[in-house]
């Protein structure tokens, strides 16, 4: 299948109704269907203030950064970015074109002509 890998890169604070932004985010892709969803903290990171953020250990204080990442079809693409006018939080995009699928038996064991996928 075609389609597109989007990273939506959100801050821990503030929250979306009362949950991290993250969270929020995957629990209403998944309500709407959009499936491949994951959510990844960052260590440390700089943004637009050119500031390095650095988690603590043991110690979050709420403002580093998450990003969620999700594989969808087009149609998928287009309700994922709807979600952020609908929490309330800033979040930065990025997506890149995706062909996706369940590799096949064949393409294990070489004997596929076809790439593969399924």
């Amino acid at each position: 299948m075609e389609g597109c890998f989007l990273r939506l890169y959100v801050h821990e604070n503030p929250r979306c109704h009362g949950r991290p932004a993250w969270e929020w985010l995957l629990a209403h892709a998944n309500e709407m269907g959009v499936r491949g969803g994951s959510a990844f903290r960052a260590m440390e990171g700089s943004g637009r203030g050119r500031l390095l953020h650095e988690d603590q250990f043991l110690e979050s204080t709420g403002g580093q950064a998450a990003k969620a990442g999700f594989i969808a079809t087009r149609r998928g693409r287009q309700r994922l970015l709807e979600l952020p006018g609908r929490g309330n939080g800033r979040v930065f995009c990025a997506e890149m074109r995706a062909p996706f699928g369940v590799p096949s038996p064949e393409a294990a064991n070489g004997t596929s002509a076809g790439g593969g996928m399924r």
